[in-house]
């Protein structure tokens, strides 16, 4: 899965292995969702929601994958053929004991462009055993926990009209009437107020 995952995503570290994780505490109590049987609802942007989105078919495309930014690392999956949910939260003190003080000053010095081809290669390989340890950890890695929750109102499917400005086709759901009576997308409704 990590692998699978990987090749999606781009790359294996860490945070993509949280993800596995979290999709294969999902999966079994689940079957992979084809429509919008799964929904996954996701606390953070982060590496991790590609492994979410990859391994159990829950995209923003077919209005399965919802997207909250409160920066957490939680994960809450409603199964809607059961009507059950689970609310998965991140062990950090998990991620925390496989990690070392070094991590930290050689991954700044990746993201900053200051590493030697030397110090990229160790990062590359320590980050693949990072996310192996993640996996080894599976057991401990999160709290999971069956919530009570409203489940979102299935994808559906809208109307599309020109913005009166740019005019590009804009969900109707999405359209703002400015106070002159224009039709306007949001971009176009802000440039309004600047």
């Amino acid at each position: 899965m990590l692998i699978d995952a990987g090749q999606f995503h781009g790359h294996i570290c860490p945070g993509l292995a949280i993800g596995v994780v979290a999709s294969d505490i999902a999966l079994a109590n689940a079957r992979r969702s084809e429509d919008e049987e799964l929904v996954a609802i996701v606390e953070n942007d982060a590496c991790g929601v590609d492994a979410i989105q990859y391994l159990t078919g829950c995209t923003f495309g077919k209005g399965n994958l919802v997207f909250r930014d409160y920066g957490k690392s939680v994960y809450i999956f409603l199964n809607r053929v059961t009507g059950k949910a689970l609310r998965l939260s991140l062990n950090h003190s998990v991620i925390e004991s496989n990690s070392q003080p070094s991590d930290r000053i050689l991954l700044a010095r990746v993201r900053d462009g200051t590493a030697t081809r030397e110090e990229v290669n160790a990062f590359h390989v320590r980050w693949k055993q990072r996310a192996r340890d993640v996996i080894n950890c599976a057991e401990t890695l999160f709290q999971v926990k069956p919530v009570n929750i409203t489940f979102p109102e299935k994808a559906r499917i809208h109307d599309s009209i020109p913005c009166d400005t740019c005019k590009e086709q804009v969900m109707t759901t999405r359209i703002i009437r400015s106070e002159t009576g224009d039709k306007l997308c949001i971009p176009c409704y802000k440039k309004t107020k600047e």
